[in-house]
């Protein structure tokens, strides 16, 4: 962009460097990492620019950099501009390594580049290695050569690691500390077989309370759906699929229709767990085959959320005799209510918004990384984010040629998550919007043809999630299954009664205030070390991994090298002679799961009947290594010499007395900003004060921002023209009257020009 000087800047003319990126809101705002390699590339092309032989005179390269960047559902841009002296910096040096590696790099004009390329020790990795056009001839190249260390960098072990690993593919089997799960992956390479972690079930996926859903995201927005399907899971068994289409993927009231019917569901799910249980209902969950399911449809309620409250305080200008307005100033539209089934699905989903900050928390839960919670599948770890890779390898009968395999899942035309095929998605949209055939003739919208894909593809999305509920529910259940219920128990009796309330149900983990997100700082921290422990317990691979990490001081592996007096022999610096510690796994076994009824669930989940004693030097000679240590638990454990152990510092839990139990600290609720059990819905009526920071709803609460708005605008501080201008940093998407929005359906789709390369284009 060119821009005129002013006088006092010298009367010539500025020469302002942008980008346009297509990044997609998820959630509430934008990664900043992307935004800062995007600013990385404007700096690039000041530089250049600056550098240019052929820049008029007189026109100056701005220090500042414009980076128009989709900020509202409909991927509309708008201008982020900042100051790009700091990038410009870091550009000047990456350019001048990559000129000093290129002067010290001579190839001749005779040389063969193929040949040369492949001689390069280059550093393969398949998680990001995909992104570059030399992808398909490294990977072939890795797959075709005999050098058993090549399959290492093929699978994408991490280069540090491969030594210690190498027995694993050479024959020899000798293998030195490394991760487990990094060895499990290498096995099942190898092997042909998935490989089990060793832990039991702590999941509620397909239990009663359940709600599976699959959604077919439209890339024409960022919250746009073609279509969703829901299955509700209760005591009776597993209910029918339900399923919608939609012809419209990014209009509002496809949002709504959405939260309409997933709320159907969750109002029934939480009528029958009343039924079931009146006194404390058990909680709810939706299962989703992959991460970004739940990101989408958390987006979408976010939205949503963020409309109803800016019609709440519209209803209140109104009220008051006030015109209602934008944050520019604007004329607004008054959007319509969000219905009571829709506003209970956003405010579930929004209570996942908060939780996400936590990690025993999950109401929704991601069907695909508990899958790798139980098996470790072959093949490169990228492979396995598809549910239907995953789940492919655990239900495989015999061996499973991971090559061959992963060509098969990459040219599949559907995909188990969220997002579509590239096919796919081009076939949707001309079936929904018609095309450009030869010549001038037009191919007309195919609603039928739209109709019967989007149910193809949800079709193969229940069928992978329901495959994979299936070989979940042949593993077994965890005797700390209940102890994950109870934390999401505790979580969601506070969340309905903010949903029975209308208070605080509609704000995200991002719009929590000061004082709420420091109180959520103690939750945070009490979750992340329950998560730690639970999963040191339950998991042996974790556990193990744990005990591996030289950072840290908690776990360590033992050797059992003497029965009577009990001596082992422990492989860590800090676990030392007078340290109290608590038998976690022998050989791979969980020792907690014979304690199944010796868990109680109170302040703390305590696990009765636990190995848990003093190590001691007592009887051992001089002689013996200084790690060989007697041991004295006072529930003796059922070891043989040469059992593998995974032992835990006593004292990293919340209490050991008498030295029979282990005892993990119960996180507390997110109660803050919450009625309590205490209030009525006429508490805050009648004593507004006492009850403002628990049971006051967004209704009133609202009304009185509206009433500080308007004071605000009065005085003249919320005048758009002021520096600094008043910007809606959330981007709720309500937009003022007669603004033209954007419609990716309302013109047919066109082919790609034939003569020009995706480097042309861009």
């Amino acid at each position: 962009m060119v821009a005129p000087q002013t006088a006092a800047q010298g009367g010539g003319s500025w020469l302002i460097v942008g980008d346009a990126k297509d990044y997609e809101r998820v959630r509430s705002r934008i990664d900043d990492g992307r935004m800062l390699k995007g600013f990385l590339q404007v700096a690039l092309g000041a530089e250049a620019f600056a550098a240019w032989s052929e820049r008029p005179a007189g026109m100056a390269v701005h220090d500042h950099g414009v980076l128009a960047v989709p900020r509202n559902a409909f991927l509309q841009p708008t201008a982020v501009v900042e100051d790009l002296h700091d990038h410009r910096l870091e550009v000047r040096m990456r350019v001048a390594e990559r000129a000093a590696a290129a002067r010290e790099l001579r190839l001749e004009p005779a040389d063969n580049a193929l040949t040369f390329v492949r001689h390069l020790a280059a550093t393969f990795d398949p998680s990001t290695c995909t992104t570059c056009n030399m992808f398909v001839l490294c990977r072939d190249e890795l797959r075709q050569s005999t050098v058993p260390a090549d399959l290492l960098v093929e699978l994408g072990v991490d280069p540090d690691l491969r030594p210690h690993v190498l027995g694993l593919v050479d024959g020899t089997g000798v293998i030195g500390s490394a991760p487990e799960s990094v060895v499990a992956g290498i096995r099942a390479s190898v092997d042909g077989h998935a490989v089990h972690t060793g832990q039991r079930r702590t999941d509620p996926a397909g239990e009663p309370g359940t709600i599976n859903v699959v959604i077919a995201k439209a890339d024409a927005a960022a919250l746009g759906i073609h279509g969703m399907s829901v299955q509700r899971v209760s005591a009776a068994g597993v209910g029918e699929w339900h399923t919608e289409v939609y012809d419209a993927p990014q209009a509002p009231e496809t949002r709504q229709k959405a939260m309409r019917l997933l709320g159907s569901a969750i109002e029934d799910a939480m009528r029958a767990q009343r039924k079931a249980t009146p006194e404390a209902p058990s909680p709810i969950h939706l299962v989703v085959p992959d991460g970004q399911t739940g990101d989408v449809l958390t987006s979408m309620a976010d939205n949503l959320a963020g409309v109803e409250l800016s019609r709440l305080r519209w209803e209140r200008d109104l009220a008051q005799g006030r015109p209602a307005l934008t944050w520019d100033g604007e004329p607004a539209v008054l959007p319509k209510p969000l219905r009571e089934t829709a506003r209970t699905a956003v405010s579930f989903l929004l209570e996942e918004d908060r939780a996400r900050a936590l990690q025993v928390r999950m109401p929704i839960v991601d069907l695909r990384a508990v899958f790798s919670r139980h098996f470790v599948a072959g093949g490169p770890a990228v492979n396995a984010l598809r549910l239907d890779y995953a789940t492919e390898w655990a239900r495989a009968t015999v061996p499973v040629e991971h090559r061959a395999f992963a060509d098969a899942i990459e040219k599949s035309p559907y995909t188990p998550g969220a997002r579509l095929t590239k096919e796919r998605s081009d076939a949707l949209h001309r079936a929904l919007v018609g095309g450009a055939g030869r010549g001038k003739k037009r191919i007309e919208p195919d609603l039928t043809a739209y109709d019967a894909g989007v149910r193809a593809e949800l079709g193969y999305k229940q069928e992978v999630l329901g495959a994979a509920l299936t070989e979940l529910a042949k593993v077994e259940s965890s005797a700390l299954r209940e102890v994950y219920r109870a934390v999401e128990g505790d979580a969601q009796a506070v969340w309905r009664r903010r949903l029975s309330f209308t208070a605080s149900d509609l704000v995200r983990f991002g719009r929590t205030y000061r004082r709420w997100r420091n109180q959520l700082v103690r939750v945070i921290e009490a979750d992340a070390s329950c998560h730690d422990q639970l999963l040191a317990v339950a998991n042996p691979q974790a556990a193990s991994d744990l005990a591996t990490d030289a950072g840290n001081r908690q776990l360590a592996h033992a050797t059992v090298v003497g029965i009577d007096p009990l001596v082992l022999s422990v492989e860590s610096r800090r676990i030392v002679d007078g340290s109290k510690i608590a038998l976690l796994h022998i050989n791979e076994q969980p020792c907690v799961e014979a304690h199944r009824d010796d868990i109680s669930l109170g302040g703390s989940f305590v696990i009765e009947g636990m190995s848990v004693g003093l190590l001691s030097r007592e009887g051992i000679g001089q002689e013996r290594p200084r790690n060989e240590l007697r041991w004295k638990p006072k529930h003796a454990p059922g070891v043989a010499v040469g059992d593998r152990l995974i032992v835990a510092d006593a004292g990293w839990f919340a209490g050991t007395a008498y030295d029979r139990r282990v005892s993990i600290a119960r996180p507390p609720a997110d109660e803050y900003a919450a009625p309590k059990p205490t209030c009525t819905p006429q508490s805050y009526e009648q004593a507004p004060q006492d009850h403002r920071w628990c049971c006051k709803p967004h209704r009133a609460n609202e009304a009185e921002f509206s009433d500080q708005l308007a004071e605000r605008r009065a005085r003249g501080e919320l005048n758009p023209q002021a520096w600094p201008p008043v910007r809606d940093a959330d981007g709720f998407e309500v937009s003022p009257g007669g603004l033209p929005q954007g419609d990716a359906t309302d013109r047919p789709s066109q082919a790609a020009p034939t003569d020009l390369t995706l480097d042309d284009v861009e």
